[in-house]
């Protein structure tokens, strides 16, 4: 099909759409995370956690591999369906993990379920990009927010899902949702099929693109780590992700310390709502105010917001979460739009991917933090304020580095071919 005609440049987007959509499960891991600490790690919540914190570790891996194969010309469709291939395994294998063998859910889980995640999350926002790239921060914020989304459209799914297939084990109801979510493997691979790039030179039909000469060239993966810029923005990624992931991934625990354990799993359902709607919001304000401004107004707000939840009594905390969630979804639009910006869309999905590397890091570090704070604190949150303390101190590094960066000298560049 050639989508080039009139609208149907969009039919990748939507599929993309789809494909994150599925991805964005990953975010409902709040709702495992007390079944599985307990039936698998003893109770202990920062162990548990390494399961989601390995997974968008891997994240950052998946998208490397897929901007290699992507560099050696495998067509995207191929890496998608790889990527959904792995993403399905990494879940049925999942519910296999024993207490007598935890650690399979690291590697089922976490590491399989990262990279193919990686894969596919990669390839279907730099396709995208190049099929409008005179809406560039829109379009990524149109993707990413469908991977927040995920976290509204699963969150009930898997709670029913928990409750019918308990056998009365703990964490029982946990693992074979597992088993069911692997349909994912479905979906992705027969979405991929549609994920095509467009020709050489492509320019949307009617479309003006108003582009600088830094937007003009791009950046290979070798001269991207030449530049200062790719280092204060990798390590701004890992502070900046380190402050969201610590209450993406234990909002139902923080629920259930305040008190609200009948309707905890709202928690997961508003910070992901809220979070795909930033996603969307902060990739459109973007194109107006520039990725630097946008990017500092959120981690500005994620330090207010963070601080306030000690203070946040009954239903309060949601609205207080579902603000951390909003502004939290920015940050993975914007630098995602600002690695395109500064590198150009040739080699976005290597070049994204070795960014990626901090959020990665972000992660891991966040799932430690938030756990060993969780476990201190057991049912009195004000034992996990600093976490909290953290988590708006971490915000406050980001922004200053990304005040500080400036866009990268242009030398030595490959003209874009595209």
């Amino acid at each position: 099909m050639n989508y080039t005609k009139g609208s149907r440049r969009w039919i990748p987007v939507i599929v993309s759409v789809f494909i994150q959509l599925c991805l964005g499960s990953t975010y409902i891991w709040s709702v495992f995370q007390s079944g599985i600490a307990s039936a698998l790690f003893n109770g202990n919540n920062g162990l548990a956690g390494l399961s989601f914190s390995l997974m968008i570790a891997m994240l950052s891996i998946g998208g490397i591999i897929a901007g290699a194969l992507y560099k050696k010309n495998i067509k995207p469709k191929i890496i998608v369906f790889a990527g959904g291939i792995i993403l399905g395994l990494g879940f049925i294998l999942a519910s296999l993990t024993s207490a007598s063998a935890p650690w399979l859910l690291w590697f089922t889980f976490g590491i399989l379920g990262g990279i193919g995640m990686g894969m596919a999350y990669s390839i279907t926002i730099s396709v995208s990009q190049r099929w409008f790239p005179d809406k560039r921060g829109l379009i990524t914020g149109i993707i990413i927010s469908a991977l927040g989304l995920g976290g509204v459209v699963f969150t009930p799914v898997a709670e029913t899902l928990m409750n019918l297939l308990n056998n009365g084990a703990i964490g029982s109801g946990e693992l074979r949702t597992f088993l069911v979510l692997g349909i994912f493997l479905i979906i992705c691979t027969v979405g991929g099929l549609f994920i095509v790039e467009p020709p050489q030179n492509f320019s949307p039909k009617g479309k003006i693109q108003k582009q600088s000469q830094q937007t003009k060239i791009s950046f290979t993966p070798k001269q991207m780590l030449g530049s200062y810029q790719y280092y204060a923005l990798t390590i701004a990624f890992l502070f900046a992700a380190l402050s969201g992931l610590m209450m993406i991934g234990f909002a139902k625990p923080i629920a259930v310390a305040k008190g609200m354990a009948q309707a905890a799993y709202i928690g997961v359902i508003v910070i992901s709502m809220f979070n795909a709607l930033g996603r969307l919001f902060w990739g459109w304000i973007s194109d107006k105010w520039g990725r630097k401004n946008t990017l500092i107004v959120i981690l500005i707000a994620n330090i207010a917001f963070t601080l306030l939840v000690d203070l946040a009594q009954g239903y309060v905390i949601f609205v207080i979460i579902a603000l951390i969630g909003f502004v939290y979804g920015g940050i993975l639009t914007n630098f995602a739009s600002i690695t395109a910006d500064y590198y150009g869309p040739m080699y976005m999905t290597l070049n994204y991917g070795l960014i990626m590397l901090g959020f990665g890091a972000g992660g891991v570090i966040s799932s430690f933090v938030a756990g060993y704070f969780k476990d201190i604190a057991a049912n009195d949150i004000s034992l996990m304020f600093p976490a909290f303390i953290i988590s708006a101190a971490a915000s406050a590094v980001a922004v200053i580095l990304i005040a500080l960066v400036k866009p990268p000298i242009i030398k030595n560049c490959d003209k874009n071919k595209n």
